[in-house]
């Protein structure tokens, strides 16, 4: 057997077949009783300075990763559509109407393009307003300390793969 990575795709080689595995968005979700933001430091040249600090309370906070195979249209549809029924789902568990979005590069390995991620989260933060959520971004394209409360239930701390 051989193993082939193709832009964030693992391609298994066998004797008559080929099996790709996408590598999938993560997300790292939290039923939060508080959560605190500064920005710390530019990790992006391109994006506008700032010098943000916020807090939200009662609120489900995601930390996305974005992957390489994400970045097809095809895949691109499926991970929105994913991504806006897993937050609505997790948020609605505790009736809460905050989301916090925050890209988190670390918590995979074959990244999709800045250009790409950040355009996906505006349109997810877009998408959760339309149904009545208010939605918080992190400042994209730094790091952030943060402060963050979260419930003791197994429920407030999920992860998941899109």
């Amino acid at each position: 057997m051989f193993r082939f990575i193709l832009q964030g795709a693992v391609v298994l080689q066998c004797p008559g077949a080929a099996v790709s595995l996408l590598q999938p968005m993560k997300l790292l979700c939290f039923q939060a009783k508080r959560f605190r933001w500064k920005t710390h430091a530019k990790t992006l040249p391109q994006v506008p300075d700032q010098d943000v600090e916020e807090i939200v309370v009662d609120a489900v906070v995601v930390f996305f990763h974005a992957e390489a195979p994400d970045e097809t249209p095809e895949r691109r549809a499926s991970v929105l559509r994913q991504t806006l029924k897993h937050v609505k789902w997790l948020a609605n568990k505790r009736g809460f109407k905050n989301v916090v979005l925050h890209s988190f590069a670390h918590l995979g390995g074959g990244g999709a393009s800045p250009a790409f991620t950040e355009t996906l989260v505006q349109d997810i933060a877009e998408r959760l307003r339309a149904t009545g959520y208010s939605v918080w971004l992190t400042p994209f394209g730094y790091f952030c300390e943060w402060d963050l409360s979260v419930y003791g239930d197994s429920l407030a701390k999920v992860w998941k793969e899109i």
